[in-house]
């Protein structure tokens, strides 16, 4: 499987989410319970015996924490509540009632639950609940955060608040949220789990990357029908290697670089291209273009960068082409596309596109439909959108890909998969994955060649 996996939902969808189950014959309360129940298992099992504090706020989620800990009590757990408000809604109510432990004004313990507000938060805390928040944070060693930390915006990630606590786990209810897979939040909520309550698809969501289904060659197939990459580089020849180890590792057939200079420390399972680029360029067999890794930016960079457009193959952007592109130069590229741009480069493509979007997810979809291309907006958060609005989050499996030569290496990964599928969304998806897990195998401090070398091991593990 390739492409969206578990939906994350805006808080309209969810909201929209939730009613349709209600229409189906649930009842709010219901839902509760379903939630509440399963939240309580994860923090049964967290707290092993120790005792729990659940702050409950005023609203629905609130409501959530009177169920979970009604389910701990009746366990036998330690539990004591924080309810600075009372419930102001009728489901919420109910489930104060049905509570039977201890409601206090402060507490001490060894697990705080915070079930303050969630995803329906729009607005900053007030002054009072955040300093009652950051009193019991810092009175719980260990802290579980249900459906997102209080203070948080659930669709851009943003704190709403300065000094917000860390979390252990957070426990998404339903399905997750935009905030769950995105910095700055992300880096504030430690494991996350999710808690179904029933949500069904849910058209044009957002989803989590899915890993790959590949399989091995057919009994007829030969190095061209596998996928022929060809690496534009340039002056600078680290980057441009690096990519071409990437691209050989991720199931290409053959992968070219043709570069102005030779390069001695080449492999040699590259085949070197160091003549008129125009020519090399020439060969129908191409799947894949890749130009950025080591091309400089200079005239010489320009014109290479026309050679590629020119030529019209399914293309890969990267690196220093991403300076050197515009609506202009991209008019009339009619073969698949795709962009792959960190964050500075991302800002940089803002400008040049005249981007009207803020944040990182809508600045990724806005270009894609004003590019045509496919969007790999990377960081620890990477956002994948397609023109088409299609837009799933690949969140890095460890901060030790944060390494010199990384993105060529994915950039390599992801020219190799569109060389082999033609298609620019689900290569993009194979490729981030494959870019993902090759990191989660390598263990902690690698270098990008290394990396390159464990996105067969990668590879293997989708057959």
């Amino acid at each position: 499987m390739t492409g969206p996996g578990d939906p994350i939902l805006t808080a309209v969808q969810m909201r929209a989410a939730e009613q349709a189950l209600i229409d189906r014959g649930a009842s709010i309360e219901s839902l509760m319970q379903r939630a509440g129940e399963g939240a309580a298992d994860w923090i049964w099992r967290l707290s092993a015996g120790r005792s729990v504090t659940v702050l409950c706020g005023p609203g629905n989620n609130g409501g959530d924490g009177y169920v979970i800990a009604e389910t701990l009590r009746r366990r036998g757990s330690k539990i004591a509540v924080v309810a600075p408000t009372g419930p102001a809604t009728e489901a919420a109510r109910a489930a104060k009632a049905a509570y039977r432990g201890a409601v206090v004004d402060r507490a001490k313990g060894d697990l705080l639950v915070d079930c303050l507000f969630g995803s329906g938060l729009s607005r900053p805390l007030d002054d009072k609940l955040v300093g009652l928040l950051c009193d019991l944070a810092v009175a719980h060693p260990h802290r579980v955060a249900i459906d997102l930390p209080s203070g948080i915006d659930a669709d851009s990630g943003k704190p709403l608040n300065p000094g917000l606590p860390d979390y252990t786990l957070t426990l998404a209810l339903g399905a997750w949220k935009f905030a769950h897979w995105t910095m700055p939040a992300m880096a504030r909520m430690g494991e996350r789990r999710l808690v179904p309550i029933g949500i069904e698809a849910v058209p044009e969501a957002a989803g989590l990357v899915e890993k790959p289904s590949l399989s091995v060659p057919a009994r007829d197939a030969h190095k061209y029908t596998r996928g022929l990459v060809t690496v534009v580089g340039g002056p600078v020849s680290g980057a441009s290697l690096l990519a071409c180890e990437g691209a050989m590792r991720a199931g290409a057939g053959a992968v070219r670089l043709a570069a102005p200079l030779l390069h001695p420390a080449a492999s040699p399972d590259i085949v070197l291209k160091d003549g008129p680029l125009a020519k090399a360029l020439d060969d129908e067999r191409t799947g894949a273009v890749l130009a950025g890794p080591g091309l400089g930016r200079a005239d010489e960079a320009q014109a290479r960068l026309r050679a590629v457009l020119a030529a019209g193959h399914p293309t890969v952007i990267d690196a220093d082409a991403l300076h050197l592109i515009d609506p202009e130069r991209l008019s009339g590229f009619a073969s698949p596309l795709i962009l792959t741009p960190h964050e500075g480069e991302l800002r940089q493509l803002a400008a040049a596109f005249a981007l009207e979007s803020e944040s990182k997810l809508d600045r990724a979809r806005e270009l894609a439909r004003k590019a045509n291309a496919v969007v790999i907006a990377k960081g620890p958060d990477t956002v994948i959108a397609a023109p088409d609005g299609r837009t799933v989050l690949a969140p890095s499996p460890t901060s030790w890909l944060s390494v010199a030569g990384s993105g060529d290496v994915l950039a390599g990964v992801v020219a190799s998969r569109l060389a082999a599928c033609g298609d620019p969304f689900r290569a993009a998806c194979e490729g981030n994955w494959l870019h993902g897990e090759a990191a989660r195998v390598c263990g902690p401090v690698f270098t990008a060649s290394t990396l390159a070398r464990r996105v067969a091991a990668a590879y293997a593990a989708c057959l």
